[in-house]
């Protein structure tokens, strides 16, 4: 899962990002308001964590920008101010849930599961099953059955990514996108990699789950489910 940070204050933005981090979410922070709505138009996150208060741009009008483009991912507001008011704005505006400063980290991160919840993409578990395989992101374990393997944030992130889109050929330039960032200096034979570790895996555990290539397309996901 890809997590948009946009917030101005340095030590909050780290502090959350590093939390995060630790939860096995993948990352992005910029801190003020024009770089945020530039990166949110990429529509490569799964959630953005919003600022109200933001140079530049304040957060209202980057959510405003974000909603009229079409893009439908679940924003939470950060803002220090607590009235009703703000609260009401923000939501009309199209947020999906609002939290105001200070919070404690266990609720920002009970908050961006229910968001998950509520999108379909992750159960209460942090499992995934697609065919005979189960993800569980929190661990990093890939299992089937009784059997199971350890496997990196990286490639528990490629095959999240691939179940969410199980049956649809994804191309290598979106997974570079969603993985390592539309700016992200990856290329082509970093996808080729992952997804050699990834089949190896599922060699490993005798799953009928097979990624296959669709030749100068991309990749896609199959098998019985």
């Amino acid at each position: 899962m890809r997590i948009l940070i946009v917030e101005d204050e340095l030590h909050l933005a780290e502090a959350l990002k590093q939390i995060l981090k630790k939860n096995n979410y993948t990352v992005d922070v910029v801190h003020d308001g024009e770089s945020g709505l530039d990166n949110a138009l990429s529509d490569i996150y799964d959630l953005i964590i919003l600022d109200i208060m933001l140079p530049k741009m304040d957060g209202i009008n980057v959510l405003k920008n974000i909603r009229e483009e079409g893009i439908e991912v679940p924003v939470i507001l950060l803002t220090a101010k607590g009235e009703i008011s703000d609260k009401v704005i923000g939501l009309d505006s199209g947020a999906d849930d609002y939290l105001a400063k200070p919070f404690a980290t266990e609720e920002l991160l009970a908050r961006i599961r229910a968001m998950s919840r509520r999108k379909g993409e992750i159960i209460p578990d942090n499992s995934l099953k697609y065919g005979d395989i189960e993800l569980n992101t929190a661990t990093l374990k890939l299992l089937k059955g009784s059997k199971e393997v350890k496997i990196t944030l990286k490639e528990s992130e490629l095959l999240e990514f691939l179940i969410l889109r199980k049956n649809i050929v994804t191309s290598k330039e979106l997974i570079i996108e969603k993985l390592w960032g539309y700016d992200s200096e990856a290329e082509h034979n970093h996808v080729e990699v992952y997804i050699s570790f990834l089949r190896k895996k599922l060699i490993f555990l005798n799953s009928e789950v097979t990624i296959n290539t669709i030749r100068g397309v991309g990749y896609v996901l199959e098998g019985k489910n």
